[in-house]
């Protein structure tokens, strides 16, 4: 049991570090890619590049982890978050000389290729930063049901804990520079890729690994969601995977710019700060309220009631004049997506076997990066064409959809049982 206590710390600073170095940039991307010229259109593409990127890597890491140990791919990914994110601060000096090698120093040559090297980072840490899903399927491999939603928990509290610290190092880094964060990211990512190696233990024993070698590699597929969304007891989650996402996403994606345009008008300094407030709603949520929560009700009542909390922050959100009635929207908002998160992905890993837990989870982390891949470019023509108002509505009704889904699918019908071991989900990358 102290064994496992320490895995979970463990595992715990990995997932901080890791968000830690993800929210030192996060604030600063559209402003960083602007100085090259960026218009609203290519800030928005750069941020979905990483979510497209992760919508492949995500569950072909997690299968990998199904297959080969969850430490080894744990290091693959950080290091190559680690490479992107100095690729990310590197993107001025290199541009600039290539730039000025190839085209004589053509200045729109040099914002052309800077950019360039903006997408190539964050397309690089896409591919590999599944870390999370492989966290989860960590998690579960240690927990038992009855006390895994607490453990994904503690995810979800390192991953808001990052959030609180990160965005304002980030924000006061940002005065000496948009490239420093990014050389102080890639500094915290390969301090976690030193952790893991040295204090990390592999969490599959050697029988669960040979096991599941035997099975085929896999990666994203439509091939592979639609036999999951066959499943009658995994299908109904993915649905709601994608819907919470595509609606949680939205404000997620546009916030930057609804924050600096009227009436809030934030600098980004500012905006990090309010962003810091969100880590620390998260962390209360998923670190202290969570755990306690699902000793008293079921996943699904869990389900049920942050989904409709999500639908009347959103709603809320649309309407908020100034900081201070933003900041307590977002109470609901941030307990209600806290909740919610935690709770699909515990169900998921309850409603597959054990060798399918990586598998599961990676392609939960795809259908989650597909959402970030189309709520920004939704958000920021809704934004632009109806202000704040737009996309909040648009998520608000999103989040009623599901609210009465989790409803007729989750509460009406009895949980199916677990389908034969023969016809269990392939997470191949073809049809067979």
């Amino acid at each position: 049991m102290r064994n496992d206590n320490n895995r979970m710390l463990t595992i715990f600073l990995v997932v901080f570090v890791d968000l830690l170095g993800f929210s030192l940039i996060l604030p600063l991307l559209p402003y960083y890619a602007e100085q090259y010229g960026a218009n609203a259109i290519v800030v928005g593409l750069l941020v979905a590049s990483y979510a497209a990127a992760q919508l492949i890597g995500a569950p072909l890491l997690g299968r990998l982890s199904d297959q080969y140990g969850r430490r080894p791919i744990l290091l693959v990914s950080i290091a190559g978050t680690a490479l992107g994110f100095l690729l990310l601060g590197l993107a001025e000096p290199l541009g600039a000389a290539l730039g000025t090698a190839l085209f004589g120093g053509s200045l729109v040559a040099i914002n052309l290729i800077i950019l360039s090297l903006l997408f190539a980072s964050r397309i690089l840490d896409g591919l590999t930063g599944g870390n999370i899903s492989v966290a989860q399927a960590y998690i579960s491999d240690i927990t038992t049901e009855e006390n895994r939603a607490k453990g994904l928990g503690l995810i979800g509290a390192a991953f808001g804990l990052g959030f609180i610290i990160g965005p304002a190092v980030g924000g006061f880094l940002s005065t000496f520079g948009y490239s420093v964060p990014a050389y102080v990211a890639a500094a915290v990512a390969t301090i976690n890729l030193v952790a893991v190696y040295f204090f990390l233990p592999e969490s599959l024993t050697p029988e669960r690994q040979a096991e599941m070698m035997a099975r085929p590699r896999a990666g994203f597929s439509l091939a592979a969601l639609q036999v999951a969304l066959q499943r009658p007891r995994v299908g109904p989650l993915f649905h709601v995977r994608f819907f919470f996402g595509l609606a949680f996403s939205m404000f997620q994606s546009i916030f930057a710019l609804y924050a600096a345009g009227y009436p809030l008008n934030l600098s980004v300094q500012n905006t990090a700060f309010v962003l810091t407030y969100v880590g620390v709603l998260s962390v209360f949520t998923q670190g202290f309220a969570i755990g306690r929560l699902a000793k008293r009700y079921t996943e699904r009542q869990l389900m049920l009631v942050s989904a409709i909390m999500m639908a009347v922050g959103l709603l809320l959100w649309g309407f908020a004049p100034n900081v201070i009635t933003l900041l307590i929207v977002m109470i609901p908002l941030a307990f209600g997506g806290g909740v919610l998160n935690t709770v699909i992905n515990s169900s998921l890993s309850k409603s597959v076997y054990p060798e399918e837990i990586g598998g599961t989870l990676g392609l939960s982390a795809s259908i989650e990066s597909l959402t970030r891949v189309i709520s920004p470019a939704i958000g920021g023509i809704l934004l632009q064409t109806f202000g704040a108002v737009g996309p909040a509505l648009f998520s608000s009704v999103l989040m009623v959809w599901v609210s009465t889904f989790i409803w007729r699918k989750l509460f009406v019908n009895p949980d199916p049982p677990l389908e034969p071991r023969a016809g269990q989900m392939q997470y191949t990358t073809s049809a067979d």
